[in-house]
């Protein structure tokens, strides 16, 4: 690891990385000619050090911050990276424990923490004579939801204020459900700002809004209305990728998106020769797809459990959900089919390896329970459950009615997709087990897959107000 956020350098300041882009020589001079130019377009002066900040330390936002932290944080005199987290959440003693373990199978981590006099605390909680927080193991490279990845040390501030107020760069690792809410309080210190920052989202999450004309609300909405930050300087980062993979150097593409006045150099800044970033322009389709994946993540899970990972079962599943994901995107989107590969991409990733689909097996398996609520420890928040009750309610919406192939009536579009509907019985109404989920995939009268796609594919069934375009 190189360079670490309290100010002890940890390497000898020079980056080794062996390709970059798969490609080419990654030397320090191709990363301060990056670091250069992005300091450029926002105008920073000789002297004033580009500051990165993260908000929200859940396991994306924690190795994102770090990947920066890692490539650029040696360059002190030019980038400042620091990440806010709240304060005061206790770390119970079974994780004290998982985390000495992992401590000491790692030389390299454990030499770190004995060099920065912090190795004592980690001893003392093993043994249940001190309480650990998690912003304070935050600074030593350890997030709360991803014991198992040691990160590099990260410069963490608990003042929200303090951590944002200069912000040139910030990254949203927020889950959406408090993005609203922590956007407005930043809001309060961004008044006397005479140039807005730049801020990337990596939250994946969605909320419905129903009234005067259904739409969707996402992240880097909710960031704009909030802020007032023009949303040409919000911009939504996303892929087939799991946070501790990445960290940990597997290959990984990803995409950011939004106006191309920053999505092309912060694609450049952000790549990586494990990490690949492309750009595109269509923010919000992109952004409602990444949180779409998640609703349906949550019930491969739970077939996977019942069905004690049966192979023709999941297949079924992913025949039946992919189909309902195709037409809902030709509801939501002018060129659907461009969508096709991130999104089924972004879906496979999360059905291997995600948390919602993880969150999915354990209420099959009854090792959770749905009273336990969506924020859940050691894994963060579960996006998909909010994300089931706004793309529900989206679809039910009366203004929203297509024709039903057999019945040859309008009925709202919820109705074409039974997988959507028992997932909100279950999740959010609270009508049935997890059990339910196989009784919908074994109905007789469940349409083939085929003609639901058939269907969207046939009709005109773009809506733009859905994501609050002009027709």
């Amino acid at each position: 690891m190189v360079g670490d956020g309290d100010g002890d350098g940890d390497g000898d300041g020079v980056i080794h990385n062996e390709y970059s882009n798969g490609l080419v020589h990654n030397s320090n001079g191709l990363i301060e000619d990056k670091i250069d130019e992005i300091r450029r377009l926002l105008g920073k002066a000789e002297g004033d050090p580009l500051k990165i900040v993260g908000v929200g330390a859940g396991a994306w936002g924690s190795v994102f911050i770090a990947m920066l932290q890692d490539c650029y944080g040696h360059l002190r005199d030019k980038v400042l990276i620091r990440i806010w987290r709240r304060p005061g959440r206790a770390i119970d003693k079974a994780t004290a424990e998982h985390l000495f373990e992992i401590i000491n199978s790692r030389e390299d981590v454990l030499r770190r923490l004995i060099r920065r006099c912090a190795y004592l605390k980690y001893v003392e909680a093993r043994l249940g004579d001190r309480t650990l927080y998690a912003d304070e193991i935050l600074k030593d490279g350890f997030c709360v939801n991803m014991i198992d990845t040691p990160l590099c040390p990260l410069k963490v501030v608990t003042n929200l204020q303090e951590a944002v107020w200069d912000a040139d760069i910030l990254v949203n690792g927020l889950p959406s459900t408090e993005t609203r809410e922590v956007f407005e309080e930043i809001s309060k210190y961004w008044k006397e700002r005479i140039a807005m920052p730049v801020i990337i989202s990596l939250s994946k999450g969605v909320e419905a809004e129903l009234e005067i004309e259904p739409r969707i609300i996402t992240p880097t909405q909710m960031i704009n209305r909030a802020t007032g930050v023009p949303i040409e300087n919000i911009l939504y980062l996303g892929g087939p990728n799991i946070a501790s993979e990445i960290y940990n150097k597997e290959y990984a593409n990803a995409r950011i998106c939004g106006g191309e006045k920053w999505r092309k150099p912060l694609a450049t800044f952000l790549r990586q020769p494990h990490f690949i970033v492309w750009d595109n322009g269509d923010l919000v389709t992109h952004e409602v797809m990444g949180g779409l994946k998640n609703v349906y993540a949550i019930g491969a899970g739970m077939v996977a459990a019942l069905t004690k990972e049966s192979a023709t079962s999941k297949s079924v599943y992913f025949a039946h959900c992919t189909s309902e994901m195709i037409f809902i995107t030709h509801l939501l989107a002018e060129e659907p089919e461009k969508l096709a590969g991130p999104l089924l991409a972004d879906t496979y990733v999360t059905l291997l390896k995600g948390r919602n689909a993880w969150y999915g097996q354990k209420l099959a398996k009854k090792e959770l329970s749905l009273e336990m609520g969506d924020s859940i420890k050691g894994k963060g928040m579960i996006q998909g459950v909010s994300a089931v009750k706004a793309f529900f309610e989206l679809l039910s919406h009366s203004s929203l009615s297509v024709l039903h192939p057999e019945e040859n009536k309008h009925v709202a579009p919820v109705e074409l997709c039974p997988i959507l509907k028992m997932l909100y019985k279950i999740l959010i109404k609270r009508e049935y087990s997890s059990q339910a989920i196989l009784q919908t995939l074994r109905d007789e009268t469940m349409n083939d897959p085929r003609d639901r796609i058939q269907i969207a594919q046939t009709h005109v069934f773009y809506r733009p107000s859905l994501l609050g375009h002009q027709p």
